[in-house]
């Protein structure tokens, strides 16, 4: 600062232009909940993305039909692969939920309402307050970090979304679900520095969303049940250092139009959604080591559903229309662009706006005692399953 103040006036100026700049990419640069947090009750939108760079050039080959649309029919995995790999039939099926469909059982939609009934703005200490807040994390890797960002930007700016609701993008790039499952690894850190920069405690912390997968998945089932049992583990890691977590939400992978190499290729995208469906099928089927019911014992891990189900065959819409295209990636055919990033972000934005379990605590007042109001037709037997009421998945029959 002295240097600075000897200088004469043209240099000054040039001088702190260049800082600003230098702030201001660097800024840019960060996942959105690193920049400064708003003043309470203050609602700040995240800057839109820098440029645009190359975009997916890679071959398109078929992979297999969605788990939304696969349903009862056996999975069979693509061949090419290493040597050694195991191709062709698996014995595995597909949908969401147990049966092979892909609406939650209503159980344990209504086990999900219970949970989010509990859900409240919090002080930093973790007690009631209506001006505190309602934590809501991201965890995952580098596509986790670019999808949250934009959702992170989309809900701040939309007024139908609960301003006590502080969300904070902890997902990290190179972050799989290997290294969250150490509780020494910095992910941890960086977690803590992003909740610290967007004033979220601890005890505020109520709701998360994770996307993972792992490295080098060449070995199916094998690899999808070792990344299961990762999440496992980083379910219960978070549920200790958050003591009033409630709910946990999973999305699967998108596409990717490299195979059998790199970071993320197919198949390992698309089968990381086993990972996630057997995980949620094995809290639903009541073991005991994921409970989430205080009233039913010990809580170990959050409540578990599927978020919105990202991945479709590429060029090969799924039922519902979704295609993942060539430009919804970068030049590596694993990350999303911008148009990837803004397909992921507005199905997350969806679906947290008219899921029953989300819709009482990311939605603001007004538009809460709406659905509210559409629960109660429900809960008074007018048989219309809560899931295809408020628009979640459809279950491909």
């Amino acid at each position: 600062m002295k240097t600075i103040a000897h200088t004469a006036h043209r240099g000054f100026i040039i001088t702190a232009l260049w800082v600003s700049t230098w702030l201001a990419a660097l800024l840019l640069s960060l996942p959105v909940s690193a920049k400064p947090s708003p003043t309470s009750g203050e609602r700040a939108v995240p800057s839109h993305p820098q440029a645009q760079t190359a975009l997916c050039e890679g071959e398109f080959l078929p992979i297999s039909p969605a788990l939304t649309d696969l349903g009862p029919n056996e999975y069979i995995r693509i061949s090419g692969g290493p040597a050694g790999v195991v191709s062709g039939p698996t014995g595995f099926t597909g949908g969401l939920y147990p049966g092979s469909v892909n609406e939650r059982p209503t159980e344990h939609t209504a086990a999900g309402l219970w949970m989010a009934d509990q859900i409240t703005p919090l002080d930093a200490t973790g007690t009631p307050d209506p001006n505190g807040m309602i934590g809501m994390l991201g965890i995952g890797m580098s596509n986790t970090a670019s999808e949250f960002q934009d959702f992170w930007r989309l809900a701040e700016a939309d007024p139908a979304v609960n301003p006590r609701l502080r969300i904070v993008n902890a997902a990290q790039a190179g972050k799989v679900a290997s290294y969250w499952a150490d509780p020494l690894d910095p992910a941890w850190d960086f977690l803590d520095d992003m909740m610290a920069h967007r004033g979220v405690t601890d005890p505020q912390v109520q709701v998360v969303f994770i996307k993972l997968t792992n490295f080098y998945q060449d070995d199916f089932p094998a690899a999808q049940l070792k990344l299961q049992a990762d999440l496992e583990t980083i379910l219960k890691l978070l549920q200790d250092k958050f003591p009033n977590l409630r709910l946990a939400y999973f999305s699967s992978r998108t596409r990717s139009y490299a195979y059998w190499q790199g970071g993320g290729p197919e198949p390992w995208a698309f089968e990381s959604g086993f990972a996630v469906k057997w995980l949620i099928e094995k809290q639903i089927s009541g073991d005991a080591s994921l409970n989430f019911d205080p009233r039913r014992g010990q809580v170990h891990i959050p409540y578990l559903s599927w978020g919105p189900y990202l991945w479709a065959d590429g060029q090969n819409a799924r039922s519902d229309g979704l295609v993942w295209l060539q430009s919804d990636m970068k030049y590596d055919c694993i990350h999303p662009s911008f148009a990837g990033r803004a397909k992921v972000a507005n199905m997350l934005l969806a679906f947290f706006k008219s899921d029953v379990t989300t819709t009482s605590w990311f939605l603001a007042p007004p538009y809460t005692m709406y659905m509210q109001n559409l629960y109660h037709i429900y809960a008074g037997g007018t048989g219309a399953n809560p899931v295809r009421l408020f628009g979640s998945q459809t279950p491909k029959r």
